[in-house]
């Protein structure tokens, strides 16, 4: 007579009960969430890892208020860029000419303002609604006229820059009015008790913690309505964490030498306002759509050539913005202004995330991409690397960057 044995597999603990520790239990939900989420934290890490690595190395220089606060001035215009940038490629595109119709908005700025005495305010509108049209037009020609993008941005690259030489026929344009110049180099002025900190920089950081906390709980609530998957909740809390210990840090940093940077609120305000259109709005989700799989898009209903044209005419909006900031940090509009801008705002994009194929990309990526860049240029130059090397390291970060997004990939589809 045979008996019949049936084998028991014992339940699986709970994290933190075997294995040791509870420590290991949360550090195997870290690991497990950083791997599925690799893509988005990825060069959050790396970010942090260069941080760390250039404030050793320089001694703690790197992280000195007034060095804190020249960084995010000189990196302001090509993070303005890199917006755009980011959304112009999970369209599925590029944009060549960003780089020279930042010169050319800065040259028509000078035009307007030094050498006819326009008001700044209305020269600024001007220049802003000039940038609008350039980019639309760019827009018009690959969208209903069915040109690659390429073709289209490269020639853009050639007029602008030429117009440029032309307006200003050669010769740098300046100085520009002091309101302007305020914009892209003054900081926010002083309010309240002397606290030996820049009150009115301290409230707005604690807002901002207070606004990403309940922005991540919000997104947390929705996407567990849809049944979406969620990280673990210890995972969520130390994420939150991680970004309070940021964005408090910042804050300290730049309350303790002269306040928040004005285009730092510029800069801001672009980011909640495109992280929400391209988390929430429709038009996003239809700049998703098209990007990654157009012809699903197209029988989805997605307007595409109305998309590619709106995303354009924002490109050429943007970087009228970042062309009046470079001419106002400067206080000179220059022929050679812009040179190479297109190609930082370019590697920003895709070391923020962004992906080859289009599809795939996030307006904070390309503020992240943006740092990494601003970090290494201004890490590199307390230290004393030479520019020709700064070439070859960030063209190594560049190539690390989109050889780890095609990894990833490879990686997600076996």
């Amino acid at each position: 007579m045979s008996t019949d044995v049936t084998a028991k597999t014992p339940a699986p603990a709970p994290p933190g009960k075997s294995g040791g520790a509870a420590g290991g239990g949360l550090l195997q939900l870290v690991l497990d969430g950083m791997r599925r989420n690799m893509r988005q934290y990825g060069m959050l890490f790396a970010l942090g890892l260069i941080v760390v690595l250039f404030a050793v190395w320089t001694d703690g220089d790197l992280l000195l208020p007034r060095n804190v606060s020249n960084l995010v001035l000189q990196n302001s215009y090509i993070l303005i860029l890199a917006i755009g940038m980011m959304l112009v490629i999970i369209a599925g595109h590029i944009d060549l000419s960003v780089g020279s119709l930042t010169a050319f908005i800065g040259s028509m700025a000078a035009v307007f303002m030094v050498k006819n005495d326009l008001p700044w305010p209305v020269a600024v509108i001007l220049c802003l609604a000039m940038g609008a049209l350039a980019g639309a037009a760019q827009g018009f020609f690959i969208a209903y006229g069915g040109i690659p993008s390429f073709i289209v941005t490269l020639a853009g690259m050639l007029i602008f820059r030429g117009l440029t030489e032309i307006f200003l026929e050669g010769q740098t344009l300046g100085p520009f009015p002091e309101g302007l110049q305020k914009v892209a180099n003054g900081f926010l002025p002083e309010v309240g008790p002397n606290t030996n900190y820049h009150n009115l920089t301290l409230l707005l950081g604690f807002a901002m913690i207070a606004f990403v906390v309940f922005q991540e709980f919000r997104d947390r609530r929705r996407q567990q309505e849809f049944s979406l998957d969620v990280p673990p909740f210890n995972l969520f809390l130390l994420k939150l964490v991680a970004l309070g210990a940021a964005i408090l840090t910042l804050t300290m940093l730049l309350a303790s030498y002269k306040g928040a940077p004005i285009v730092l609120l510029i800069l801001g305000v672009l980011l909640v306002g495109f992280g929400y259109v391209m988390r929430n709005a429709i038009i996003g989700r239809h700049i998703y759509a098209i990007g990654g799989n157009l012809p699903a898009a197209k029988l989805s209903g997605v307007k595409d050539k109305k998309v590619t044209f709106l995303v354009f005419l924002n490109m050429g909006m943007l970087a009228a913005l970042a062309g009046l900031v470079f001419a106002a940090r400067f206080n000179a509009a220059s022929p050679k202004a812009g040179l190479n801008f297109e190609l930082e705002a370019i590697a920003a994009s895709f070391i923020g995330g962004a992906s080859m194929s289009g599809g795939v990309g996030t307006v904070l990526g390309a503020i992240i991409g943006g740092l990494v860049l601003g970090v290494l240029n201004n890490g590199m130059n307390l230290v004393g690397i030479g520019t020709d090397w700064q070439q070859v390291i960030k063209g190594l970060v560049l190539l690390a960057a989109v050889g780890f997004d095609v990894w990833n990939k490879r990686k997600v589809g076996s």
